[in-house]
């Protein structure tokens, strides 16, 4: 089976929903995390410090092939963080979840394990991937955990794998799930997503 192109579509959840990425909200994004160190300490590109800057960093992650989406907090209806699908290949059946970031007030909340279970769900039982994967920089260990967290299985680390703005290199670390690992990882997230 060759899998689908993803194309921009809604994903809602309980917490959050998933809406493709555009300039209503960009000022939500952009109070929530712009100019914080902290949120973008392991993106290696430059901290935007206008609403312009992000709005250039994502249109540089579109023209590279990425599908933004925004995470809208059901609740709220505010912007409060970006995940994107990327590196998509449909006759590999295979896609990236990257590009995300999330402001500080929703760090450890079900906002990252929700977006992340409604993208694995999209990818797997509407697109026909049967590979989704994730890169992070291997001195993130929140990052690291959460992936770790998802069902994701360590497959191995680049080394001196990306430039940074500061000038260093950094080592990635990459992870995967198969789509025969999709239904366990589906129950894991779901329980843990109704136990709160």
């Amino acid at each position: 089976m060759t899998a689908k192109p993803p194309a921009p579509v809604t994903l809602a959840g309980t917490h959050v929903r998933l809406e493709p990425f555009d300039r209503i909200h960009l000022s939500d994004l952009f109070a929530a995390t712009g100019r914080d160190e902290e949120v973008w300490r392991w993106i290696p590109v430059p901290v935007p410090q206008t609403e312009h800057q992000l709005a250039e960093r994502i249109d540089v992650w579109r023209d590279n092939g990425f599908l933004p989406f925004a995470v809208v907090g059901q609740e709220t209806g505010r912007t409060i963080g970006l995940t994107c699908y990327l590196d998509i290949s449909t006759a590999d059946e295979r896609l990236e979840i990257g590009g995300t970031f999330y402001a500080r007030s929703h760090w450890r909340t079900a906002v990252n394990t929700e977006a992340k279970l409604l993208l694995l769900a999209h990818a797997f039982e509407e697109l026909g991937m049967g590979r989704v994967c994730w890169k992070t920089d291997s001195r993130n260990e929140r990052s690291r955990n959460a992936i770790s967290r998802l069902g994701a299985r360590h497959e191995g680390t680049h080394r001196r794998d990306r430039h940074c703005p500061d000038g260093t290199f950094r080592d990635t670390v990459y992870f995967s799930m198969l789509r025969d690992e999709w239904p366990a990882a589906k129950v894991r997230l779901t329980e843990r997503l109704a136990a709160g």
